[in-house]
């Protein structure tokens, strides 16, 4: 089974979570300490996720809105909003797309629109992206310069359950940036629930014929679960939805993350290749550990810190 890059972080941080010293934020204010902790008082922004192996996301903000988030090798999300919703989000930086467990050396740039239906709900993001890739290099230099390599185009249709309003599904169709274009892949990614935690994501990918209005039978399949929630508050509930969705579909397999869409947190996650001919979950556990004001602090080798607003 291919190894998803979120699952190996968990687990290669959990030995160290209890190091981490007191820190503070981007404009100095202080973090949760995680050794001594007392919690903050009044509203809150997450503001990074550490391992003693390194930062793996900073968030940054005006005011209460979310602009930027800081990822792993220099990578950048910038946020741009219109009123009180997301309308574009740009990516510049390295992704994991082969889901083996490292970022890769290409170089990803990516652009997405945002598109919100009668309820106010976000119902079609419309991308753009370039794949960068290194050339030899030319002596005397010992790196090459990056080079184009591939550009696509792709849509993301939304829905939702009308009995409880909740995400049901993500379709998307992609395609090479060229004349003439037509869609050649898809994912769709089915949400289920437990109250109003994801208790499975099921993730099919395959190809598309027809000009994209055939789907091929899936040749990935897996499913995700998510079990054994806590009754306290996720701190993911602090960003954007759209956001959230923004890194679901960064890749074409990324739904371990799906726990972010839930207000109360898994101690229990699973994956399952479901093309295996004996499909076997792979199973990660873990104990959260909870501020004061009942936000997780720790849990799957993270340490979460948060900032006053």
């Amino acid at each position: 089974m291919k190894r998803f890059f979120y699952f190996i972080l968990i687990i290669a941080g959990f030995s160290s979570v209890n190091s981490c010293k007191d820190m503070t934020n981007e404009e100095g204010d202080p973090l949760l300490d995680l050794n001594d902790n007392t919690g903050l008082i009044g509203p809150r922004a997450l503001s990074r996720e550490i391992t003693d192996f390194g930062t793996i996301a900073e968030y940054q903000y005006s005011g209460l809105l979310l602009t930027k988030v800081l990822t792993e090798k220099g990578s950048v999300t910038n946020v741009e909003w219109s009123g009180d919703k997301i309308s574009k989000i740009t990516f510049n930086g390295f992704l994991d797309l082969d889901n083996d467990g490292v970022l890769d050396t290409d170089s990803i740039s990516y652009t997405q629109q945002y598109t919100y239906g009668n309820l106010g709900r976000l119902t079609l993001i419309s991308e753009n992206r370039s794949v960068y890739r290194r050339l030899a290099p030319v002596p005397p230099a010992t790196v090459g310069p990056y080079a184009l390599y591939e550009k696509t185009k792709a849509i993301y249709n939304l829905t939702y359950s009308a009995t409880t309003a909740k995400l049901a599904s993500i379709v998307m169709k992609r395609g090479k940036d060229i004349v003439p274009f037509e869609y050649t892949d898809y994912t769709k990614a089915a949400y289920s629930y437990l109250g109003d935690n994801v208790s499975t994501v099921s993730k099919e990918v395959g190809k598309l014929i027809t000009n994209g209005t055939v789907f091929e039978p899936a040749v990935e399949k897996y499913d995700f679960g998510f079990t054994n929630y806590d009754s306290q508050i996720n701190g993911y509930t602090l960003l954007p939805f759209e956001y959230k969705v923004s890194v679901l579909i960064s890749t074409n397999i990324n739904d371990d993350r799906s726990l972010m869409l839930s207000p109360n947190s898994p101690r229990r996650v699973s994956v399952t290749d479901m093309t295996d001919p004996v499909p076997t979950p792979i199973v990660i556990s873990t104990n959260y550990k909870y501020d004061p004001q009942t936000y997780m602090i720790q849990g799957f080798g993270v340490n979460y810190f948060y900032k006053p607003l």
